[in-house]
């Protein structure tokens, strides 16, 4: 029997951890076929791959992200060739799923919930007698045409499921691809926000089959492993094994992805990683969502802010690890004026990364089974995201929203972190003020719906500033210069400011650095450029204050200064040389 298992990821550096566990499971009863696909794709073009295949049974599996589109592709394949057995499979089919069901004629079974073994059975009975009443945890139609959910099993002794990561056809790409990793099931915590808090406990796959695997992905070209669980160090002898491991025998390029709850981490744990993890090893990812404790009381999350920050703090100032930190605008009774306080409360710790996102009211989740008691309006289609509750009305989202588009673009994107911080600190009230102003003002012009080069980003934000009449503009664009060539690794043909020299003055400074090199200091003379490699690779541009003083302490200390970028072809990078020059 000729089967397909299959999936529409958000990206192609994305891959399916489900439907490998299905075929792993499966075989070797069953030659399961993958399939992946993007949610870009054009749905032609997979239900032709899909269709030339001959398959029996096509798999998917379903999600927020690309459910609209899955069931866009089982309606074309149902009419190209009704005989093809369609089963649907994940988290956004395993809830409500007597409704998909009903509504949706075209798919014949869903599996419920985990579905190693169920998925297996089924196949099986498919093949064979086509009693379905003997496969646990699935939905079909019995002759008359009525829905039939059989009851689940129970849970999987996860040691005992077979590696999902030794198959030859996924070793060309594992370089290019983040891979998943998976070496537990289950979350201690009750989110009423999120589906696994549905789930009752915490399992554990068997450690020494995970490292092994860990070495297999890393010997054949894996670079990014992100691992799943929803709460990595919830065993804390467990976490710092598995950090040791990763530590000892890491291969060169390979970086680690966890979620972690911040406030459950221990300071020793984060002594150790501070002084033995290489730099860039590891990344972390910590769901604050809420510093509002009545909100979080409401969804039941117990978050210990003060802990969360004190662990944040420490692993930014050990200088090993990138954080991304999350928020959810929407949850329960914080308003506007509480999520302003949540972000300038996250913001004030300086994540490298902060993600702003949007309540989603999942299937089976507590938030969505209780929305009247808020008033929650939300989208019927996935990624069912809300629109207004009884505190937070649409108005509010949108400027949320504006929020969300220049954080990435501005901040997530470390494009100028020097200019962001001076304004978030000495410019506007607080970080939350910056974004949600600068963010309408960008929404306003119609810059959300359009590209973006990196010139346009500066001259944008210059372009608010001066509409804004903010003081010490002249500061903010010498800083924004700074960002803007430090972070070049060629020199621009054009600068997105109007040049401050003319072209009599910039041949005298450059006549006056040739002559005397140690006005730019030891480094800079330690090039030895000539004066060809000067004109060719370097910019000089004016600045109104110190820079150098200002790098070292923060004080804007005015005068004429000048700033030089050398645009290294040899090691592709750029040295800034702030500078000033006796008239």
């Amino acid at each position: 029997m000729n089967v397909i298992c299959s999936t529409l990821n958000a990206k192609f550096i994305h891959t399916n951890l489900a439907i490998r566990y299905l075929k792993a499971y499966a075989a070797p009863e069953f030659n399961i076929q993958i399939k992946e696909y993007t949610i870009k794709d054009p749905v032609m073009n997979i239900v032709s791959e899909l269709y030339q295949a001959k398959p029996a049974v096509i798999g998917f599996s379903c999600y927020i992200w690309n459910i609209e589109e899955t069931l866009k592709v089982v309606n074309m394949l149902k009419k190209v060739d009704p005989s093809i057995i369609i089963v649907l499979g994940g988290p956004e089919v395993t809830y409500d799923t007597m409704v998909w069901m009903e509504e949706h004629p075209d798919v014949d079974y869903i599996v419920i919930g985990e579905g190693e073994l169920t998925f297996k059975q089924l196949l099986t009975e498919i093949e064979t007698d086509n009693n379905y009443r003997n496969v646990h945890g699935i939905a079909y139609r019995d002759p008359d045409g009525h829905v039939i959910m059989t009851p689940q099993m129970n849970k999987l002794d996860l040691k005992e499921l077979p590696s999902p990561y030794r198959f030859p056809e996924d070793i060309p790409t594992l370089g290019k691809r983040v891979t998943y990793i998976e070496t537990s099931r289950g979350c201690p915590f009750s989110c009423q926000f999120c589906l696994s808090s549905i789930e009752v406990g915490v399992r554990y796959f068997d450690r020494e089959k995970i490292k092994a695997d860990i070495r297999y992905l890393m010997e054949n070209g894996a670079k990014t492993i992100k691992f799943v669980d929803r709460t990595f160090n919830i065993s804390r002898s467990y976490a710092m094994e598995m950090f040791r491991f990763l530590i000892d025998e890491h291969l060169p390029g390979t970086v680690f992805q966890f979620e972690i709850t911040a406030d459950i981490m221990r300071p020793e744990v984060i002594e150790f990683l501070n002084q033995e993890a290489p730099k860039g090893l590891f990344r972390f990812e910590i769901g604050v969502q809420s510093t509002n404790d009545f909100t979080n009381e409401l969804v039941m999350r117990k978050q210990n802010f003060a802990k969360l920050t004190r662990t944040v703090t420490m692993v930014k100032e050990g200088g090993k690890i990138d954080q991304h930190l999350d928020l959810i605008a929407g949850l329960p009774e914080e308003d506007y004026s509480s999520f302003r306080k949540t972000f300038n409360d996250v913001f004030e710790m300086r994540p490298e990364e902060l993600q702003l996102g949007f309540l989603k009211m999942l299937r089976g989740t507590g938030v969505r089974l209780r929305a009247a008691d808020h008033q929650y309006v939300y989208m019927d289609h996935s990624p069912y995201e809300i629109l207004s509750n009884n505190v937070l009305s649409f108005d509010d989202i949108v400027k949320i929203k504006q929020v969300e588009d220049v954080l990435e673009k501005y901040w997530n994107d470390h494009r100028m972190d020097y200019t962001v911080e001076y304004l978030v600190t000495n410019v506007f009230p607080s970080p939350f003020d910056f974004f949600q102003e600068f963010g309408s003002y960008w929404d306003e012009r119609g810059w959300s719906r359009i590209g973006h080069q990196l010139e346009d980003l500066f001259r944008r934000l210059f372009s608010f500033l001066e509409q804004k009449s903010v003081e010490n503009l002249d500061v903010i664009e010498g800083l924004m210069k700074y960002d803007y060539l430090k972070n070049h690794k060629y020199k621009p043909r054009k600068a997105w400011w109007e040049t401050g020299f003319d072209k009599t003055k910039r041949t005298q400074l450059y006549k006056q650095i040739i002559e005397n090199p140690d006005l730019l200091g030891q480094e800079f003379n330690e090039l030895k450029l000539d004066e060809k490699e000067l004109f060719k690779h370097t910019m000089l541009e004016e600045l109104s204050f110190d820079l150098s003083k200002f790098l070292l302490t923060g004080e804007i200390k005015s005068h004429p200064a000048c700033l030089l970028g050398y645009f290294d072809p040899l090691n592709n990078q750029t040295l800034i040389f702030p500078f000033t020059v006796k008239e």
